[in-house]
């Protein structure tokens, strides 16, 4: 009989990790063709999250959880915790329930089936009107401009075969885009629509800065078309200076004594290519950073603890030896 491993990154979700346990523990006790085990990767939550993990742990042999040392971010936390799953295949579930958990049949159905990938996209969710917008203005100018076809609306949800598990981990990128990376990999994906439902309890632990830098990082790990842009712009931009700089001087020899050049020209157009030149700076910046984090190399998360089952996984995400020969 097959095993699945669920995965669920939690931070500071108090008062949604017994609920998540109990649904997927419910709808496990369904499927009778797939044996489960439920891990939890907390990234260092400062509430009592943690305290609930142990006593679920305590009662349910099935869950392990991993404690990160310190909050290593919304990016490397969660490829992490599907490293250390020794499921034949591995289900991403984030612990807020804005991913339908009843899904897992419909997913673990089309694994069976043969599908490797199965994920969940979602074109539609009951949020603000206007930041779903936003959204998905986000995720179509990805698409249009990266180097591989990439899904619409995809936040990680789904189900991964360990073949598909085993790739990730030999491409060892220290800050992965985990949506573009399941695509890079080029296996047929099955997408399941849903509508992403409002948070019920506790509030979101995404904020500005954690929704740009994984939208700066799905496009500079896809795309050179930025660079590209800038160089373009570059050449246009000179282009066009050249041309108003010979139009002002034939004006001025035509109309020597009534034309008068003026400094609002000068000033608007110094402040107009000073901001030009500081985006793409900016912008160059976010592919140099990239390179930075690849070259460096750091581990993706460093652990605390673990507790319950997730202690029979090795350091790398493969059983200890006394395991395998048993």
């Amino acid at each position: 009989m097959k095993h699945i491993t669920v995965v669920t990154p939690c931070y500071n979700e108090e008062e949604n990790v017994e609920g998540i346990h109990e649904e997927v523990r419910r709808i496990f006790s369904g499927i009778s063709t797939v044996t489960y085990d439920h891990l939890f990767i907390d990234n260092c939550s400062t509430d009592s999250t943690v305290s609930k993990l142990r006593a679920i742990a305590q009662k349910d042999s099935g869950v392990g959880v991993i404690v990160n040392a310190r909050n290593f971010g919304h990016i490397r936390s969660p490829i992490y915790g599907l490293m250390q799953a020794k499921g034949d295949a591995v289900i991403l579930l984030v612990a807020d329930f804005q991913d339908p958990p009843e899904l897992i049949t419909k997913f673990i159905e089309e694994w069976h089936a043969g599908a490797p990938i199965v994920v969940g996209v979602k074109p539609e969710a009951k949020e603000s009107a206007i930041f779903f917008a936003l959204r998905r203005a986000y995720y179509r100018l990805v698409t249009r401009i990266a180097n591989v076809r990439l899904i619409q609306n995809f936040t990680g949800f789904g189900l991964y075969d360990r073949k598909v598990i085993e790739i990730i981990r030999k491409i060892d990128d220290p800050y992965p885009y985990f949506r573009g990376l399941i695509c890079e990999i080029g296996f047929d994906i099955v997408q399941i629509p849903y509508v992403q439902p409002r948070r019920k309890r506790g509030i979101s632990k995404n904020n500005f800065y954690t929704l740009f830098d994984i939208a700066m990082l799905g496009i500079t790990s896809h795309s050179k078309v930025p660079l590209r842009l800038a160089t373009i712009a570059g050449f246009a931009m000179g282009a066009l200076s050249l041309f108003v700089s010979f139009l002002y001087l034939v004006l001025k020899l035509v109309f020597w004594n009534k034309f008068a050049f003026g400094s609002a020209p000068l000033l608007i157009g110094l402040f107009f290519f000073a901001s030009v030149q500081l985006f793409f700076t900016g912008l160059l910046g976010e592919y140099v950073g990239a390179i930075l984090t690849y070259v460096m190399k750091r581990p993706l998360v460093i652990e605390r603890e673990r507790i319950g089952h997730s202690t029979s996984i090795a350091a790398d995400g493969e059983l200890p030896k006394d395991e395998m020969s048993a």
